[in-house]
């Protein structure tokens, strides 16, 4: 209902009438209001691993001229080093998480050795304005009792994926759709914050998941699996 403006006048039957015999004729068109759109019928985890970067603004752009979100794992080193691209994901709607601080292969560490990688990038992601992560992906989806150990001790929840673009290993843009093609709600796609063909594919990537009623989630630390915002 309108409640602020001019208040608006009847429109002589007359007129109508004839607006109406006219849009008959086809010699008049009659614009009608778009079609809502349609609601999700589920939610999957858009990730992006190694950021933040030089690419980062490119890529936080595509997202969001395609009304996706996504969870950033960033690496503490890079969010040291670029804290301006942290708050950048944040305020494009963003989450962050935390993806260690130099990549390695955690369950070759000891444990003061895996607290450090996990404690220093917390602290950098706080620190450059991304908040306090509450997830974790381990370098490689490598993981141990040690690793979960040391999560713990910070309340982070361990996220791995469900389907893998392969965009780390050259995967094209066609097949980088292709993978995020097979996500079903609440499944979790691993991609990269440096790889090219996955900016490219973000467009289609967006038509694929709006084609199957599909929107771009958060990712719950309760359960590790996408969900509404």
């Amino acid at each position: 209902m309108r409640t602020t403006g001019p208040p608006r006048t009847a429109r002589p039957l007359t007129t109508t009438l004839a607006a109406l015999a006219l849009a008959a004729t086809g010699t008049l068109t009659v614009h009608t209001a778009p079609a809502q759109a349609a609601a999700c019928n589920g939610y999957v985890g858009l990730t992006f691993d190694d950021g933040p970067s030089g690419n980062t603004p490119a890529l936080l752009g595509a997202l969001q001229r395609n009304g996706l979100r996504a969870t950033m794992f960033n690496e503490g080193r890079y969010a040291d080093a670029y804290p301006a691209q942290v708050k950048a994901q944040v305020a494009a709607g963003m989450w962050v998480g935390n993806h260690s601080y130099t990549h390695p292969h955690l369950p070759q560490l000891g444990q003061s050795q895996i607290d450090s990688e996990i404690s220093r990038t917390q602290q950098a992601i706080a620190v450059a304005g991304g908040g306090t992560p509450k997830l974790l992906r381990p370098p490689y989806g490598e993981t141990n009792s040690t690793v979960k150990t040391v999560e713990a001790k910070y309340g982070l929840t361990e996220i791995i994926w469900d389907v893998d673009s392969q965009d780390w290993n050259g995967a094209s843009t066609d097949a980088i759709v292709q993978a995020a093609g097979r996500l079903t709600n609440g499944q979790i796609i691993l991609m990269h914050d440096w790889a090219a063909n996955t900016l490219a594919a973000i467009p289609r990537i967006a038509q694929g998941l709006a084609a199957h009623g599909l929107c771009a989630g958060a990712i719950s630390p309760q359960t590790g699996r996408a969900v509404a915002p």
